[in-house]
């Protein structure tokens, strides 16, 4: 995935999203260079849009198993980071992200 620089603010629609609706519905500035998040109703989709400098980038993932974990709708907007941002793209639970396997020292 061609992705936004490290440092850019990721903004999460909590709640459902109507996947419909198009930048119109943003409450914040669209070209601002933030990522905006949203989940449908069944919670398998995702959509990501960013303002690349020159026109908006749209992301769009299917999961073929499971759902993109989502805070509920009485959250409003969550900020989340580019790490947290990469979890949820691969349907890792961003909020308590666990380790597989303990790290190892590396001597």
């Amino acid at each position: 995935m061609i992705a936004p620089g490290a440092n850019v603010r990721v903004y999460l629609a909590c709640g459902v999203t109507d996947m419909r609706k198009g930048i119109d519905g943003l409450r914040q500035k669209p070209t601002s260079g933030s990522v905006f998040a949203f989940r449908g109703r069944r919670g398998d989709r995702i959509k990501l849009l960013f303002w690349d400098g020159q026109g908006f980038c749209l992301y769009y993932k299917v999961l073929e198993k499971g759902r993109f974990p989502w805070p509920s709708a009485t959250d409003g907007t969550a900020r989340l980071t580019s790490a947290q941002l990469s979890m949820l793209w691969e349907g890792i639970d961003w909020r308590r992200p666990a380790w597989t396997s303990a790290p190892t020292r590396v001597v």
